[in-house]
């Protein structure tokens, strides 16, 4: 399987949303002619004003590059891509060799293409990132990678321009497996960080106030640092999307189940973010989930009082 040559660079992008435009930025920055396709013909015009290079097809695109990233929503549009029928970057008159997956993807389904891929000379790698749209564009975000080590030392130029720090899971599916791993943490940190603020709020403690609390104690976390100052000014233009996390928490769940594992923090967390989605919240950042938190106060809610069964403190 050939690497990467590293006079290649024209390299494709699948998906210009907010991951895609963010690859798209940094690629270009850092030598790369972009090549690039959306369903969406705005946000092929937005790579064009940027410098970049539109394709009007799949098939188009696929002619034009050797490496191919995709920054689509999940693993059926990852399939949809590069083996279905009509439109599609694999086509004949295809001269990609690479195949980088950067959606957060179901995990066995991606060993399974990755099979085939390698059966026909084109190398795949999953390269999902941890972090935000923001964080991505900024070069902040962890590259989790999924697939021989031959074919992703071929890609070292292209991973060079996107992240600085690489993590290696494993073979095919790895990389999928740790990116659900590591989401759910950060997921349940930002829907914590999130009641932590409903609560504080209930008992009297103004937003700002609170995450001033939290940045000086042990409570602090990176979704502080990153999203607190979104839940203190109401401002949830999307980094990252509500619907996008649920997609990846129903991942989780569904692996979880397979494997005989519960997990109960991750079933509430799904349970709130689809109140969300229906509440019209979906496309908001994850930081939003504050709203829902604030939608299901208790109307008419007695103060916040100590429970008959606590121990005061003339118990002591």
């Amino acid at each position: 399987m050939d690497a990467l040559p590293a006079t290649d660079r024209a390299v494709g992008i699948v998906g210009l949303g907010l991951v895609g435009s963010a690859l798209a930025a940094r690629l270009q920055a850092a030598g790369f002619t972009v090549h690039g396709f959306d369903l969406r013909p705005e946000a092929r015009d937005a790579l064009a004003a940027a410098g970049g290079r539109p394709a009007d097809t799949l098939a188009a695109l696929g002619a034009a590059v050797g490496t191919a990233v995709l920054a689509v929503f999940d693993t059926q549009d990852v399939l949809q891509v590069l083996e279905g029928t009509g439109d599609r970057l694999l086509g004949p008159g295809s001269t990609v060799r690479t195949v980088v997956d950067c959606s957060t993807g179901e995990p066995a389904a991606l060993a399974a293409l990755s099979a085939r891929l390698a059966a026909r000379g084109i190398g795949f790698v999953e390269a999902p990132l941890s972090g935000s749209s923001r964080q991505i564009a900024e070069g902040a975000a962890t590259m989790l990678l999924g697939g021989d080590a031959a074919t992703i030392a071929g890609c070292a130029p292209v991973f060079d321009a996107i992240a600085a720090r690489r993590v290696h899971a494993g073979g095919a599916g790895m990389g999928a497996r740790a990116k659900l791993a590591t989401n759910l943490v950060i997921g349940l940190n930002r829907a914590a960080l999130a009641e932590g603020f409903v609560f504080a709020e209930a008992l009297g403690i103004a937003p700002a106030a609170f995450l001033e609390l939290v940045l000086a104690t042990p409570a602090t976390s990176a979704a502080a640092e990153a999203k607190g100052a979104m839940m203190v000014s109401g401002d949830f233009a999307p980094q990252s999307r509500i619907r996008q996390h649920l997609k990846d928490v129903g991942l989780m769940l569904a692996d979880a189940a397979a494997a005989g594992q519960r997990l109960p923090l991750s079933e509430t967390h799904a349970a709130l973010m689809r109140a969300a989605v229906a509440a019209g919240d979906g496309e908001l950042d994850n930081a939003a989930l504050l709203r829902q938190l604030r939608r299901e106060r208790l109307a008419d809610a007695p103060p916040l009082s100590m429970s008959s069964s606590e121990p005061k403190a003339s118990d002591a």
